[in-house]
């Protein structure tokens, strides 16, 4: 079993939640991972994306609910991740089924 302790920031749990976006349809586009990287610093992007390349779904929703759990978010936090999630959904012109299933899996996690 995976190990899902996790301590990372909250920026640090942008970056996996956004990246974990990027492969919800089993495409990273170039598009999605560039927004990603334009957020973010390069050491926790390539850090984060290596975590999460080896990571199951089951596992990622476990390190982020236990994550969100830890982290004292305001209602304005969340929105504006929320917000940002729709934007790498957005950024490669698609939105996908599965994309509409994680979103509703990571509304319920998060909120």
């Amino acid at each position: 079993m995976k190990n899902n302790g996790t301590h990372w920031s909250k920026a640090e749990l942008k970056v996996y939640i956004l990246l974990l976006c990027a492969k919800a349809d089993s495409i990273e586009d170039p598009e999605e991972l560039n927004l990603i990287r334009s957020r973010t610093a390069p050491e926790n992007f390539d850090r984060l994306y290596n975590e999460i390349s080896h990571d199951d779904e089951d596992n990622s929703f476990t390190k982020i609910e236990n994550t969100i759990s830890k982290l004292d978010y305001s209602e304005m936090e969340l929105a504006e991740l929320k917000k940002e999630i729709r934007e790498v959904f957005s950024a490669d012109g698609k939105f996908h089924i599965t994309e509409y299933n994680l979103s509703r899996i990571l509304d319920n996690i998060i909120y």
